[in-house]
């Protein structure tokens, strides 16, 4: 990434905007917009498989890491959307990661432009085949920004999304299994 080349754009922009930059603390502000955007767009081109390291034999049940805190930026407007993601998998053969590897994969996949839909399905694809699990329950609860900064003035709105893969797909018993252990009865 080249941040001089966005800290030049960035000045750009807000002197399109009409925002002086040569008020007093606006000075570096298009340099330290840009190293931001640096930080949020980090999982640009990033592969999730390479996150996983070492995983472990399990159990056969199955695994739910719950309220996985979150933030990305919306393709569409640039501005943050943020919550938590639940992740229920079926191991294969009792084949599991360490559970601080689920807080990596969703900051790698969040930090780029995203939408929340997209990244919901992401993380579903990515702990399927990264893992080959047998199934794969994502689900993403979010407030974004563009909703709420806008005049529909949505402020205590908030977005549900979920993927189901595999076995949660096509077994339903296995799919209600998962829901019910996320607290989120599937009837």
């Amino acid at each position: 990434m080249n941040i001089e080349k966005a800290a030049l754009a960035m000045g750009d922009f807000l002197e399109a905007l009409d925002i002086d930059l040569d008020k007093h603390g606006m000075e570096k502000t298009p340099l330290r917009v840009a190293k931001m955007y640096a930080r949020l767009f980090e999982g640009v081109g990033a592969n999730t498989k390479e996150i996983w390291g070492e995983t472990f034999e399990g159990g056969d049940g199955m695994v739910a890491v719950r309220r996985l805190p979150f933030y990305s930026v919306c393709e569409h407007h640039l501005v943050p959307f943020f919550g938590e993601i639940d992740i229920v998998y079926l191991p294969t053969d009792g084949k599991i990661a360490g559970f601080s590897k689920f807080t990596k994969l969703i900051e790698v996949l969040s930090h780029r432009p995203q939408l929340q839909e997209r990244l919901t399905g992401e993380i579903a694809d990515a702990v399927y085949n990264d893992l080959s699990a047998k199934g794969v329950l994502v689900v993403v609860s979010a407030k974004q920004l563009c909703m709420t900064i806008k005049r529909e003035l949505a402020h205590n709105a908030r977005t549900l999304t979920s993927a189901l893969r595999g076995s949660f797909q096509t077994n339903e018993n296995l799919s209600r299994e998962a829901w019910r252990l996320l607290g989120k009865e599937k009837s």
